[in-house]
């Protein structure tokens, strides 16, 4: 199975997510602040992390370099899922190592799912 790591704030966001992705077939577990995010990372070595940006205590620019820096999270690949959408914050994000940069704003869950899917196949 198809492991996910999802680090949202939005706990409605996290439940929809959840929700969707494990309804086609993928594992996910959660956090809700980056705070942690690289120890869980690191003992649960998912296919891909959907990361958000805009979070309390350690934001997603943080987490998104220490998952980069470290050797055992370093290959594992990044979707940014974010309120942001500046094109600064777009290639900030894509420079930090993000394989996608998804504006939440923009994209609908089922985009957001067929995104996840081209990313872990």
């Amino acid at each position: 199975m198809t492991k996910l790591l999802l680090i949202e704030d939005d706990i409605f966001l996290v439940k929809v997510y959840k929700l969707k992705l494990e309804k086609i077939g993928y594992e996910v577990k959660y956090l809700e602040s980056g705070e942690g995010a690289l120890e869980l990372a690191i003992d649960y070595q998912p296919d891909l992390i959907l990361l958000d940006i805009i979070m309390p205590i350690k934001d997603g620019f943080q987490v998104l370099t220490e998952l980069k820096l470290n050797p055992a999270t370093t290959g594992i690949p990044v979707l940014i899922l974010s309120s942001l959408q500046m094109d600064k914050d777009i290639a900030h994000g894509k420079s930090l190592g993000a394989k996608e940069y998804l504006a939440k704003a923009h994209h609908t869950f089922d985009q957001v799912m067929e995104t996840v899917k081209n990313l872990t196949a």
